[in-house]
């Protein structure tokens, strides 16, 4: 059991009045931890001490900021198996996903600890000789994020990071059913030096009325979120009184195109990385499956083949390579996406049943065939271990059934054709294009979405952009 109360100004402490609520393994159901449930005046706590905090943490110099960034990464490494085991029980992924996604999540501490000292003004030619016009780069102010619970720690350190780095501070709510893993990233960041009030975690069971009160507050000078695309439109919309800078990372839909000249054995292979990760609760997983029509039936014999071999089972089990979904509403979402698609005509190739002799939470790896643009799994974000196969004929045809939809995070596509490859990639309304390549996400890289899959980037030198305010200065030169 694990416990953690609210992070505010350097000090754990309790929430208005004692308020608890408790965190649960979505392998078992057992009661794994207990975190202390934070009230909009704790909420509004928060956002006071990172106001405070905030001057003194802006006049840092970069080298100082990145000392604490640094050390904090070295003590996420340090802890990386006790990290892993947290989030695996809270959320239930498999250890070895778990220990990948703490490194992930470190490399973005690390990168915008090194990127802190890349922030660059400008100068620019006056149009006087008696005027010098200056660019100035300085930080956005008190940062409110709220992050989701599929990737624990590095929704978190993803956000959080470039914006200590810039000369942020921020308020961090996390997603309630898995609080503790920030808890313990929190717990580090205190270890390795951070100063009271940068970094101010609030749990809560009730994420709207948190929310409510950051995006009311004129302290709070930016909202990013990572979470559902009608929850970044709610957020959006709030932010507007008070004209708060937003980013958005939202839902996904994202089509992985396999043309005729693929290597089927590695198509596959990426098609497994990307589809199956995290049991598909990725907004990144490949969603839709298009294939050229004279591999497709080779392709999809051999992935399901890949398919029903995956070990599904708690994530801790020694092996497991499919953990559970997150709660009953997903189980209850895919069941509906596989039933609808058999009663349109799609066929089971494997899978396609709750495995309950696993658990309540738990869903068979499936792989669907004959697949109709109509059903369900084509049209929304499955987020489950669910392959739906489509049979296309021509190029232009598999680019139209991509650009098909209101989303544009990931795309992907597999062929050998250099020529191929550039016209699809450019052609593809997405921001992050995979060719052959089922996992492109890095720190370094830029990682944000075209039309309703969200705005802004994170990510690289842009993720640091966007917690960093432009000012010009005109100074004239007195004789």
């Amino acid at each position: 059991m694990r416990r953690y109360d609210l992070l505010i100004g350097g000090e754990w402490r309790q929430a208005e009045g004692g308020r608890t609520f408790t965190v649960d393994d979505p392998a078992t159901g057992e009661t794994v931890g207990e975190v202390a449930d934070a009230s909009p005046a704790d909420a509004a706590a928060a956002v006071a001490a990172a106001t405070e905090a905030f001057p003194v943490w802006a006049a840092k110099t970069a080298k100082e900021r990145a000392r604490i960034l640094f050390r904090w990464y070295d003590l996420m490494m340090a802890h990386a198996d006790e990290i892993a085991e947290c989030m695996t029980r809270e959320q239930g992924k498999p250890l070895a996903e778990a220990r990948g996604e703490v490194e992930y999540a470190a490399d973005f501490v690390q990168w915008f600890g090194e990127e802190a000292k890349r922030v660059y003004g400008e100068t620019i030619p006056a149009s006087h000789p008696h005027k010098r016009l200056l660019v100035l780069k300085q930080p956005v102010g008190v940062v409110a994020a709220i992050t989701p619970w599929n990737f624990p720690a590095a929704m978190i350190t993803r956000k959080v990071a470039p914006a200590i780095a810039a000369g942020c501070t921020v308020v961090i709510k996390p997603a309630e059913q898995t609080p503790l893993t920030a808890g313990l990233l929190a717990e580090l960041a205190l270890e390795a030096g951070m100063p009271p009030g940068v970094m101010n975690l609030v749990t809560s069971s009730d994420p709207a009325a948190i929310a409510k009160v950051w995006l009311e507050d004129e302290r709070v000078r930016k909202i990013t979120f990572t979470g559902s695309t009608e929850v970044g439109k709610l957020l959006m919309r709030q932010a507007a009184d008070t004209v708060k800078r937003v980013s958005l990372e939202l839902g996904g839909q994202a089509p992985f195109l396999i043309f005729d000249d693929a290597d089927v054995d590695a198509a596959v292979r990426e098609v497994m990385a990307s589809k199956f990760r995290n049991a598909g609760q990725t907004c990144v997983c490949a969603n839709r499956l298009y294939v050229q029509r004279g591999i497709a039936d080779e392709f999809t014999r051999v992935l399901a083949e890949r398919v029903q071999a995956l070990r599904v089972g708690r994530g801790t089990e020694e092996g497991v390579q499919i953990g559970p979904l997150i709660d009953e509403q997903a189980v209850a979402k895919v069941e509906r996406h596989v039933s609808d698609a058999v009663s349109k005509g799609a066929r089971i190739v494997t899978g396609g049943t709750r495995l309950t002799q696993q658990g309540a939470r738990f869903y068979a790896p499936t792989v669907l065939a004959d697949v109709r643009d109509d059903m369900l799994v084509m049209r929304e974000e499955t987020f489950g271990p669910v392959a739906p196969v489509r049979v296309f004929d021509t190029e232009e045809e598999a680019i139209e059934l991509a650009n098909r939809t209101r989303y544009g995070l990931a795309a992907y596509m597999f062929t050998r054709d250099l020529s191929r490859a550039t016209r699809v990639m450019e052609r593809l309304e997405y921001g992050i294009v995979g060719v052959n390549d089922g996992l492109p996400s890095v720190a370094q890289a830029p990682f944000g979405g075209f039309k309703e899959s969200g705005l802004g980037r994170e990510g690289g030198r842009y993720g640091m952009e966007e917690f960093l305010e432009v000012k010009y200065v005109s100074i004239g030169l007195l004789p």
